[in-house]
């Protein structure tokens, strides 16, 4: 607390303050990056797009596609030169400036999708009309709710300046170490040992359906063995890590750096990138470097910078070990932008392909959002149990490969129509904007310390927003809960006085 006085103290003679520099650099630096950033992602990569050979129309789905891509282009550049570090609305724009605009105007430019489209042209344009909507819905919940203050705890009585904070619990997290190094050691166990876990996801796959944790027609139970594998082994490594980060002590500790030492070795193992999907991995990446740099707001801006460069050049070849070595798919590429129409974002296409399943077969009125949320009854006892919603649509396309995305704007859509779907998008955003700004209370020195369960819960679910986002929700909601589990486990708002412990 003495040197945040000293800092605002007035100068001395003869030594004026630095304390405005770094607002007025960040202002006019900001003010540098604004216009070669914005024209960047709003004009300048579009017009790059817009000018290859194309051998597709230039009709509605066209100019809304273009329209969406520059939205979402200027909301991006918004949370990058953003003063405040918005970290879940920040991923939302970068997934939807990549997977719902550059991505599907490259492939209406270029004529080519990464699935058919079964439906009339008509079904697209309507499906990118309904994410500008939803896009749009999403601004409006985050701005409501910018306009309503947070709620403040009253002050501790004995100076602690943060009140009853959620915290981890000193005893219950070691108690999650112990059950992270004892989870991910029967799943390391259970598929054979640690050398499988370098090898190929496709070998994992298969070793996992050999085991006998799944039963026909039913993941359940390797969901929960891989989900407990690896869930608690990330959070104990994230609390941990946010530890050091925070606290000169724990530096000083050598138990608290040993144990963090194992939790990185640990998690080499069971959430490497060889082994497991792209999108779990970008989470753990994601949740692992906004957790050691929580205060960096050059860090948080360039990760989304960079971010929209790795997925158009980097993430469509990071699928290398997915399969063994016989059977990679090659890599042929002659433009940049080919990766974008022939192998992941079929978020776009699949939405469409879902307005004219439901125009066949009907709103679903709640049903798949209420089996993803009962995703861990074993469908022996639910003999009804949805599949999911990219399931459904690709059986229902005639595929045999039915592993196809369901973005979020679709599970409202399937459920509940238009105006569920606007509804679901400003709720989000709006819980989105509210985490980001106690998140960015969190993580400031007034905070509740190293143990801020919600300084390690906002970059975890800012991480996982990609898989959410890409749905299926079925698919998607299983790690979420086991962390969430985790998370209510350990937490406690009995006061910490985190400040000693600096």
């Amino acid at each position: 607390m003495t040197s945040v006085h000293t800092s605002a103290r007035t100068p001395t003679r003869g030594k004026p303050s630095d304390a405005p520099a770094r607002p007025i650099a960040w202002a006019m630096l900001s003010r540098a990056l604004s216009v070669p950033l914005i024209l960047g992602l709003v004009c300048f990569l579009p017009a790059v797009i817009a000018a290859q050979p194309d051998s597709g129309v230039r009709d509605t789905a066209y100019w809304l596609q273009l329209v969406l891509t520059c939205y979402a282009g200027a909301r991006l550049a918004t949370m990058i030169l953003s003063t405040r570090r918005r970290l879940l609305q920040g991923v939302f724009w970068m997934f939807v400036y990549i997977a719902m605009g550059v991505a599907p105007f490259a492939q209406v430019v270029i004529g080519q999708t990464p699935t058919p489209m079964v439906g009339p042209r008509q079904d697209l344009v309507t499906a990118i009309a309904m994410v500008l909507v939803g896009c749009a819905a999403y601004d409006l919940g985050a701005l409501l709710a910018s306009r309503r203050p947070l709620r403040r705890r009253a002050p501790s009585a004995r100076g602690s300046g943060g009140g009853k904070a959620a915290v981890a619990h000193p005893l219950r997290l070691r108690l999650l170490v112990l059950l992270a190094f004892a989870a991910s050691a029967f799943y390391v166990l259970k598929l054979g040992g640690p050398a499988v876990f370098f090898s190929s996801r496709q070998e994992i796959n298969e070793t996992v359906a050999a085991s006998g944790v799944v039963t026909e027609g039913s993941n359940v139970g390797s969901a929960f063995v891989k989900g407990f594998g690896q869930v608690p082994a990330l959070l104990a490594l994230l609390f941990y890590t946010r530890r050091l980060a925070t606290s000169h002590r724990a530096r000083r500790t050598p138990s608290t750096v040993l144990v963090w030492v194992a939790l990185t070795a640990l998690n080499l193992v069971v959430n490497n990138p060889i082994s497991n999907a792209r999108y779990w991995f970008l989470t753990v990446l994601m949740a692992f470097v906004f957790t050691a740099f929580p205060s960096s707001a050059a860090f948080y801006r360039t990760v989304l910078a960079t971010g929209v460069v790795g997925a158009l050049v980097v993430f469509p070849y990071a699928d290398r070990f997915r399969y063994e070595e016989g059977g990679q798919r090659p890599v042929q590429s002659a433009s940049v932008f080919e990766p974008l129409v022939t192998k992941d974002y079929d978020q776009m296409v699949m939405f469409a392909n879902t307005i004219s399943w439901v125009d066949t077969r009907g709103h679903t009125y709640g049903r798949q959002l209420t089996g993803s949320a009962l995703f861990f009854v074993p469908r022996a006892v639910w003999s009804g149990k949805p599949e999911d919603t990219g399931v459904r649509v690709g059986q229902w396309m005639g595929l045999r490969m039915t592993n196809l995305s369901a973005p979020l704007w679709t599970e409202f859509w399937v459920d509940l129509g238009p105006a569920g779907m606007v509804g679901g998008m400003a709720l989000i955003g709006y819980a989105a904007a509210r985490t980001d700004r106690r998140y960015a209370l969190a993580v400031t020195r007034a905070g509740p310390g190293s143990g801020s369960v919600l300084a390690i819960a906002a970059p975890l679910i800012a991480g996982y927003t990609f898989i959410l986002l890409r749905g299926p929700l079925l698919q998607a909601v299983g790690k979420l809960a086991i962390a969430a589990l985790c998370l209510v486990l350990i937490t406690t708002f009995r006061e910490q006085r985190a400040a000693r412990r600096r």
